[in-house]
């Protein structure tokens, strides 16, 4: 912790902030995240190697500020980003959590309508960003197909070939999905909603951190939350009965999860094959 003391001096005086004490919070194998307890209030920082992942702290900023516009979910101002000795740095207001009381996936469910219900005229947005550790790609689209199969499933599969993977009936894979996935209006979505990517306030509020957003089909954040659990069935009820999902989304939550899965190939490795494999047959 030392050696990181002048960093956060440096950073807190950079942004006007006085430094009292320093407090490691949970982070991960990409961010070291800690709380910074200041004259002004408590803040967040989240640090990591700027070499390893250039502009990942400009582009999660963005997705902040993109997810704060929808006037949907409470989310962490973003005070700075920028770097300091080869460490990019993304300074963030600090909320203190709680525990979800009557009303919490109702209000989670108008929310997600509102966020979902941001939309632009093409999908994908006007950076690239991450997922996880992965780059993100988001170049313009004007079909629901073309952005996920150009932007989402080509990229992970081109990985996971250089990693070692091999897959089979991809193009037909490509033809055949191409023709159910309906052709909704891009929406602004969190990318990666997972339990982990959403906390609740003292306040009863539901709060996302960790963005990977794009204007995309509103349906992947539905697959994420169904992926790995952790999230009401309330919540999907509510949201269906304001801003129903188009006939079928049921049968196609697996399809979604695809890239999802693909990522975690990627990242983790060979345990998440068997399950891209059978999306894989089920599409082919």
């Amino acid at each position: 912790m030392a050696i990181f003391i002048s960093r956060f001096q440096n950073i807190t005086a950079q942004n006007n902030l006085t430094l009292i004490e320093v407090k490691q919070l949970f982070g991960g194998d990409i961010n070291e995240v800690f709380q910074l307890k200041c004259k002004e209030g408590n803040f967040v920082v989240k640090l990591n190697d700027s070499t390893k992942f250039p502009k990942m702290f400009t582009a999660e900023a963005k997705g902040l500020n993109y997810l704060s516009s929808s006037n949907s979910f409470k989310i962490p101002k973003v005070l700075a980003n920028g770097e300091i000795e080869n460490t990019s740095y993304l300074l963030i207001e600090y909320i203190s959590s709680g525990e979800p009381n009557a009303g919490f996936w109702e209000s989670f469910a108008d929310n997600l309508v509102k966020l979902h219900q941001v939309t632009q005229t093409n999908f994908g947005l006007d950076h690239d960003n991450y997922i996880g550790s992965l780059p993100q790609r988001n170049n313009f689209s004007k079909s629901a197909s073309e952005f996920y199969i150009s932007n989402r499933l080509e990229p992970q599969f081109n990985m996971a070939s250089e990693n070692g993977f091999q897959f089979k009936k991809v193009a037909s894979f490509y033809k055949n999905i191409s023709k159910i996935i309906p052709n909704e209006a891009p929406s602004l979505i969190h990318g990666d909603l997972w339990s982990g990517n959403y906390m609740v306030s003292k306040e009863n509020q539901a709060v996302l951190i960790d963005p990977a957003v794009a204007f995309a089909p509103r349906e992947m954040d539905i697959a994420m939350m169904k992926l790995f659990g952790g999230f009401s069935e309330e919540l999907i009820i509510n949201y269906n009965s304001i801003f129903p999902l188009e006939k079928g989304w049921e049968d196609r939550v697996s399809l979604w999860q695809l890239y999802y899965l693909l990522v975690h190939l990627n990242l983790f490795g060979r345990s998440y094959l068997p399950k891209v494999n059978s999306v894989l047959n089920k599409y082919s």
